[in-house]
């Protein structure tokens, strides 16, 4: 398992709080929002990408009236923001690479906050194409173990056009083509194949190794990142033993 993945496991376990809770509910918003907007309309069964952040909304128990509301903004129904996505590139701790995939209503506000907290955790906001070489978008579907044997996986996931799985301890990671992604979510659905998350996202091609001081410093960046309210997700290629990690998340 690399070590953004450890994190993200070892993070979930302590999102429960409101607080955390909210910062879910607005990157949902927004991501419905600009789905709306971007994908297709307002119909999930015609709009894939809306498809998929309604899912995530109904995983996360989010009032049917927030996702009904941000679906309306988004095609214009009623008043709303217009947000624009945008992705940063720096580098992080120890020359690690980081991808920050942002959805906002103010780019200059949100860049001068995104370069202040690399600055702030010794790294430094890079330009576009410094690392995003370093990675390849692709579906990630997870599931947990109770759901499905890895054999029951293995004939639906690449059945549907899966690349490939991979066993990470408490669930099984299913990867895809961005284009096979939804193919591959659909057919899990169908064979009642409860997913923990599905999202397309980019992983890297190779992992920086942390330890000591820049491992604390990055766990930091990613922990300020993650909670910026304009931030949709982090992609980072640090490898961090899990231990170290739940040693600094506990601190």
């Amino acid at each position: 398992m690399s070590g953004h993945s450890k994190w993200k496991k070892i993070k979930h376990k302590k999102e429960a709080s409101d607080a955390k809770k909210g910062k879910i509910y607005t990157t949902l918003i927004k991501e419905i929002t600009i789905a709306a907007r971007q994908g297709g309309g307002g119909d999930p069964d015609f709009n894939p990408r809306l498809r998929s952040a309604m899912i995530a909304a109904r995983q996360a128990n989010m009032p049917s009236d927030n996702v009904e509301r941000a679906i309306k903004k988004g095609t214009g129904e009623i008043e709303g923001v217009i947000y624009e996505e945008v992705t940063y590139e720096g580098y992080g701790p120890g020359g690690t690479a980081l991808l920050v995939e942002v959805i906002t209503d103010n780019k200059n506000r949100t860049v001068s906050e995104i370069r202040s907290s690399f600055t702030r955790y010794n790294g430094n906001l890079g330009t576009t194409g410094s690392v995003s070489w370093m990675f390849s978008k692709k579906g990630i579907l997870s599931v947990d173990k109770g759901s499905a044997t890895e054999e029951k996986l293995m004939e639906v996931a690449l059945e549907a056009g899966a690349e490939d799985i991979k066993d990470e301890g408490d669930s099984f990671d299913i990867y895809t083509t961005p284009e096979n992604f939804e193919a591959v979510r659909q057919a899990l659905e169908k064979n009642n194949i409860k997913m923990s998350s599905a999202e397309i996202s980019f992983i890297p091609s190779s992992t920086v190794h942390l330890e000591g001081k820049a491992a604390e410093q990055m766990l930091k960046l990613m922990e300020a990142l993650e909670d910026h309210d304009d931030v949709k997700r982090v992609n980072a290629n640090f490898d961090i033993d899990e231990k170290e990690i739940e040693r600094i998340a506990n601190k």
